[in-house]
């Protein structure tokens, strides 16, 4: 069996790997290191595949976070040869890495492998396609009529302090149905006014 062979035996053992791990910091889903080699590890143990890491490139800046502490950002390039008996197979990765104490290299590093494993195994998350759902942006709400209806409003008497004309126009401006419920509160109002 050549490497190739191998490869594609892994990812035939190995079919996805899950979204689990969370970031808290940043509010996002994402497939840690140990989740991926906990997946993969077993599948290239059995056939034979040995993965060897080579930097190409480090490069290391101070770098200072969003919260003004200073850190070290570890940017690599490394090349991962895929072995199984004399045939192999390479991909190079790209990864960065920050941290405040000495841990950005292992990080970049870890951040490098998981990227490797994911791409050259095409391993997917299992989660649905993102193009299943479609979003439309909403369009502007037209306020010209609630604004004049708003004016008309103040010169008849109906009383609201600034913050409330203010709060009411945010109201209307979330969709054209709030729009026109507010239209028919100052409607309401106007006529209450007039009795």
């Amino acid at each position: 069996m050549n490497i190739t062979e191998a490869l594609s035996a892994v990812m035939n053992d190995v079919q996805a790997v899950a979204k689990k791990d969370r970031n808290t910091h940043q509010n996002f889903d994402f497939r840690g290191i140990d989740a991926v080699v906990n997946a993969v590890g077993p599948a290239l143990r059995k056939h034979g595949v040995v993965v060897v890491p080579e930097v190409q490139t480090v490069t290391y800046d101070q770098v200072t976070t969003s919260r003004d502490k200073p850190a070290t950002a570890c940017r690599l390039l490394v090349t991962y040869t895929f072995c199984k008996d004399d045939t192999f197979l390479s991909c190079t990765v790209a990864a960065e890495a920050w941290d405040h104490g000495d841990k950005a290299t292992p990080k970049a590093m870890s951040v490098a492998f998981r990227t490797a494993l994911l791409q050259a195994l095409a391993l997917p998350t299992d989660e649905p396609d993102p193009d299943t759902h479609t979003y439309e942006q909403a369009h502007p709400v037209d306020l010209a009529a609630f604004d004049e209806l708003v004016e008309a409003a103040k010169e008849a008497g109906v009383e609201k302090d600034d913050a409330g004309w203010a709060t009411l126009r945010e109201w209307a401006a979330q969709s054209d149905g709030h729009r026109d419920k507010a239209c028919e509160k100052l409607a309401r109002a106007m006529d209450e006014v007039a009795a």
